[in-house]
């Protein structure tokens, strides 16, 4: 059975947070998983990596692991310094996450986060650097029974993959069972001509799914084709994770990453927002 979570962000305005007390928050909240910024988990120590991890299993809930990975560690760069400092860093933390039993790391882990193609540079360098690293990781993932998703983003955050038809040669011609694609729909909403021809298209690639409505309220607030959406994974027989990741509050770095420029929600219930969005998402899109 298909299971769901939710982004610990939807609930602060700073990345930088004590994920602990989100596990018992989401489980009661009635999710399946807890979505955490492995970016921060790479700065803490071992054993609170590891103190974590206990807590999720105690509790009965995955973890997931987001990345929007910053431009020192872009395994994409031209520069090869740079790259070599990403493949490193993503070493790192596929093997971390391995010795917390391993899971899903997934986001912008084959480029920076957010990046523009400059003025005369070419994108094709950029794709072959990127392939080059991720062929790399990918082993590195294999021996550390972690799946690394490659998150296709919109045109305004990224340029190497806007499409599924962008991204399934690179992913297809590494062919790793632990390197898979996350297809997102606030991104696929402004980038793929239909929700159900690019999910068929990702097929055995599509190893995870993050979700929103267009505006990025909590799923089931808005105008997304659930019901479309649903018989294309249905079609691929898909069962991978369904994370969703609502940003609806003004401030903060996390609203400043994520361009939330108003209270998207005027004095919400955060928790009640996310307990009725995971009996939406369980209705529709999972039984």
């Amino acid at each position: 059975m298909r299971k769901i979570g939710i982004y610990y962000a939807f609930w602060t305005h700073e990345w930088v947070a004590d994920f602990l007390p989100f596990v018992p928050k989401v489980k009661k909240l009635g999710y399946d998983i807890l979505e955490v910024h492995s970016g921060i988990l790479a700065d803490w120590t071992e054993s609170k990596r590891l103190e974590l991890a206990k807590a999720a299993k105690d509790e009965g809930i995955q973890l997931s692991y987001g990345l929007g990975c910053s431009a020192e560690y872009d395994v994409s760069s031209p520069d090869e310094r740079i790259r070599q400092n990403g493949l490193r860093y993503m070493t790192s933390l596929i093997q971390a996450v391995g010795r917390m039993g391993g899971g899903v790391i997934q986001g912008s882990t084959y480029c920076a986060w957010p990046k523009k193609l400059e003025v005369g540079e070419s994108k094709q360098q950029y794709v072959d650097q990127s392939f080059k690293s991720m062929k790399e990781l990918a082993k590195v993932a294999e021996d550390s029974n972690v799946i690394v998703n490659m998150e296709i983003l919109n045109r305004f955050e990224q340029f190497i993959f806007n499409t599924v038809a962008e991204a399934l040669p690179f992913v297809s011609a590494i062919d790793s069972p632990n390197l898979g694609l996350l297809l997102d729909t606030f991104h696929m909403n402004i980038e793929e001509d239909s929700f159900y021809q690019a999910i068929i298209q990702a097929g055995k690639y599509m190893k995870g799914l993050h979700c929103g409505e267009t505006n990025r309220k909590p799923v089931g607030m808005g105008r997304m084709p659930w019901k479309e959406i649903r018989e294309a994974l249905d079609s691929i027989q898909f069962d991978g994770q369904i994370i969703q990741e609502p940003f609806v509050m003004f401030g903060g770095q996390v609203g400043q990453d994520i361009s939330v420029w108003r209270e998207v929600i005027e004095n919400p219930d955060l928790d009640k927002l996310a307990s009725d969005s995971a009996a939406f998402m369980r209705r529709v899109l999972v039984v």
